[in-house]
């Protein structure tokens, strides 16, 4: 493909050609659209929505506890998060390919910085999920919006390190969330967790109404493809609530294939119309590049091991370790160190040798820690779990880094706002794929173990309902709540039965995500630099 030019939309119908040895007008002079300044701007919206992913999940209890909510009900304030950005990233990277990316992107930024302080608000676990949903959407016009800004600002020679940079922040705050969400959980509220964002957009913001500059593809988008994009949202939709379902429906239950069905359905209907539109919503020659789909794939694959079995990581540390939820953070201080160190490490590496051999790597590592973790117990050591938690922050940074540079840097200029919504569906659909599927298998395992588990250890016998609301505790890894009055060695043997139920299932869970990560290790050999990668804008002051 050749590459194409950007056009400075800093006034009305003024067009200037922009390459690495020319750069726009108003480029490189002061604030406004210098690249370094551009990078730390989208660094700090992202920031809110890749810390949304997983400070949340550290709050959970405390938001179980305040508004007296399910387990069920809490892997709702997850997944209504990821399903929202899920079917409407895609739709908001083409809105950003039509409409430019700074605008789309400082309108992410508002609407998710409201939306967090509308939880916070929230009395209820409906209020609460409801403005997930609006966080979900807001984050979906952010997310691709800052990929296509970097895309576009930063030449060749400099993108994989800007992008380097920008997936240390995401791993960073991914995995930096549970730290925060500790400290403020413990010292604040759990609402804090949400009202926090409210300053970080401000300065999102007010940072970028004065630094971004707006760039556009010479053959951007100028129609909208409404069909594609209604087929698309719908398949979208389909898949990803069939996933969410599925534990409580079960795999085998009608309801569960019916919309499995409608979303290939779906996805048919969508890739039929697609070659008959004059200007598609994802041109689907995009997927004649194998790089491209590869990291497509590698990033749903990497999100299953990584989101999946982060979720119960909580759990374990809080409620069968009994650690505060600073406590808990500060465990996954590994994690979050090696992301932050191995990101641009991972950047510098693509760069020299291509990014097959670093997502290789990186896999292999996240499938040997994911093996690691499935050999936790009640009384495992920190320094075990440290070592674990740190391998995995080793792998995760290459495949962030790396899969994002091949996605993007493998479409043209004129679609890299899809490019970023690519990216990033496949990232949230792996994230709401782990936490139904991972969660399907907990489930299954506290089913299967549970009751033998409490017959041998001498118990009394429960009736159906008491076993039910037991399994319920148990999957998030507490022990039922005993009787007013029973013996203390009674107490004990119960809270032992929990923990190892919960154990169980979670190491199985562990050694699925080891597997799933392990077959991304051949998707990774796969994958070969941006092809495209020359159409980003050279600026001045790189």
């Amino acid at each position: 493909m050749t590459s194409q030019t950007t056009v400075d939309k800093t006034g009305p119908g003024d067009k200037a050609p922009a390459a690495p040895s020319d750069p726009t007008p108003n480029q490189g002079r002061g604030l406004r659209g210098h690249p370094w300044l551009t990078l730390l701007t989208v660094a700090v919206g992202v920031m809110m929505v890749a810390l949304d992913g997983t400070i949340v999940a550290i709050a959970n209890p405390a938001i179980a506890e305040d508004l007296k909510a399910s387990f069920p009900e809490v892997q709702w304030i997850t997944n209504a998060y990821f399903l929202a950005l899920a079917v409407t990233l895609i739709t908001a990277g083409k809105l950003g390919d039509r409409f430019g990316h700074r605008q789309t992107f400082l309108i992410g930024v508002v609407g998710f910085a409201a939306a967090s302080g509308a939880i916070g608000l929230s009395n209820s676990v409906a209020f609460v999920v409801t403005f997930r949903v609006f966080q979900g959407l807001f984050g979906a016009l952010l997310m691709p919006a800052a990929l296509g800004l970097l895309r576009a600002t930063f030449p060749a020679e400099k993108l994989n390190m800007a992008i380097g940079i920008w997936g240390m922040v995401i791993g960073a705050s991914t995995a930096g969330g549970p730290i925060l969400g500790g400290f403020l959980v413990e010292h604040v509220s759990w609402q804090s967790v949400f009202y926090i964002n409210v300053p970080v957009g401000i300065l999102a913001v007010t940072l970028g109404a004065l630094i971004l500059l707006d760039h556009r593809a010479e053959n951007a988008p100028r129609s909208f493809d409404i069909l594609g994009i209604a087929l698309l949202s719908a398949a979208m939709f389909c898949l990803v609530w069939a996933l969410i379902k599925a534990p409580e429906w079960g795999w085998g239950d009608g309801l569960t294939w019916a919309f499995l069905v409608a979303s290939v359905a779906g996805f048919g209907l969508f890739a039929f119309w697609e070659t008959k539109v004059e200007e598609p919503l994802i041109p689907l020659a995009l997927f004649r590049s194998v790089p491209l789909s590869a990291g497509v794939v590698l990033m749903v694959l990497m999100a299953i091991a990584f989101m999946g079995g982060l979720f119960f990581v909580t759990f374990y540390l809080q409620n069968v370790h009994g650690m505060s939820p600073i406590d808990a953070g500060l465990h996954l201080l590994p994690l979050t160190g090696m992301m932050i160190v191995g990101s641009p490490l991972a950047g510098v590496l693509i760069t020299k040798l291509g990014p097959r051999v670093p997502l290789a790597g990186g896999m292999a590592f996240t499938a040997i820690a994911m093996y690691g973790m499935s050999t936790l117990e009640t009384d495992t050591g920190s320094a075990v779990m440290s070592l674990w938690f740190a391998l995995l922050g080793l792998g995760l940074a290459p495949v962030m880094v790396g899969a994002t540079e091949v996605i993007v840097g493998n479409a043209p200029l004129e679609l890299s706002g899809v490019a970023g919504g690519l990216q990033q569906a496949a990232m949230q659909i792996g994230g709401s794929l782990g936490t139904a599927v991972l969660g399907a298998v907990m489930t299954s395992k506290v089913d299967s173990d549970f009751a033998g588990n409490w017959a041998d250890a001498g118990l009394p016998q429960l009736s159906e309902a008491q076993i039910a609301g037991a399994k319920q505790a148990v999957q998030q890894g507490m022990a039922p709540p005993a009787p007013e009055g029973t013996p203390a060695e009674i107490v004990a043997k119960i809270t032992g039965v929990a923990h190892d139920t919960f154990i169980s299932g979670m190491s199985l869970a562990s050694l699925v995500a080891a597997g799933v990560a392990a077959v991304a290790v051949l998707v990774a050999f796969l994958t070969k630099r941006g092809e495209n990668a020359e159409a980003g804008a050279g600026v001045g002051h790189i």
